[in-house]
């Protein structure tokens, strides 16, 4: 017999969704950034000058975090300002929950 979790394509989905955000979110210098862009918007100068890292560095998460849905990203004049896309992490934190549920 086929435990519900692997026999469900659907839930299948859901959970390999699941394991990129897990892996999205893993990285410490993300979780830093997802922590300053809770106080709201930031520019990508605010990020690293904030968590001391390089530009670069700073814009490589942020597209990984852009292409996955985690944030948004609005253009004004010659910068980008980032925030979080709450939609998609209430998705992601509405799985988890459900996901653990499953443990109790």
């Amino acid at each position: 017999m086929q435990a519900k979790c692997c026999a469900n394509k659907k839930i299948i989905v859901e959970y390999s969704n699941l394991a990129k955000f897990l892996k999205i979110i893993s990285d410490d210098n993300r979780l830093r950034i997802l922590c300053l862009l809770k106080e709201g918007e930031k520019c990508v100068c605010e990020i690293y000058s904030s968590l001391n890292i390089a530009q670069n560095l700073a814009s490589s998460h942020l597209k990984i975090m852009f292409d996955f849905e985690l944030i948004n990203v609005r253009q004004e004049w010659k910068r980008n300002y980032y925030s979080i896309n709450k939609k998609i992490f209430k998705k992601y934190n509405n799985l988890l929950i459900n996901y653990l549920k499953n443990y109790e």
